[in-house]
């Protein structure tokens, strides 16, 4: 979770009649924060994939000086989960570098809270790239495919 999201959290749990929340998500990430006497405690536990992300996100911005041009679109995570290449850990994958997709086409399963999100794809043409392997969280917003 991203840091302004945390912070607008706090700040509408510091708005709200709440006194306490606990949130958990499906890639570990743990928030729990309770209000005493008009004071918030808050208390953050992230996962190592978390922190990972984070540390990739800062390598990237070290790197930034050198903006590339990327052809094609990017089909990025509408949700955070578990992402998945096939429908069935013995089915063949939705789709493959070099698979024609078209617009409205299965691209792949996000799970989220139990539930089996079916990507479908914003774009025709190629699939250039993935960016995710099967059975890895991904976060909101996160590249999924470049499609040319």
């Amino acid at each position: 979770m991203e840091y302004e999201k945390i912070k607008q959290l706090m700040d509408d749990m510091g708005n709200s009649k709440l006194s306490s929340i606990d949130i958990e998500f499906p890639d570990g990430v743990k928030i729990k924060m309770e209000k005493k006497e008009n004071t918030i405690v808050k208390e953050v536990v992230t996962s190592k994939v978390l922190e990972e992300n984070e540390k990739i996100e800062k390598d990237e911005k070290k790197d930034s000086p050198k903006k590339e041009t990327i052809e094609g679109n990017i089909v990025k995570a509408p949700m955070v989960g578990t992402f998945y290449l096939k429908p069935s850990p013995t089915s063949h994958p939705y789709v493959e570098v070099g698979s024609e997709v078209k617009q409205g086409s299965i691209l792949c399963i996000i799970e989220a809270m139990k539930l089996m999100n079916e990507i479908e794809s914003e774009y025709s043409g190629k699939i250039a790239e993935i960016y995710v392997k099967d059975g890895d969280p991904v976060e909101y917003g996160k590249p999924l495919f470049r499609i040319i």
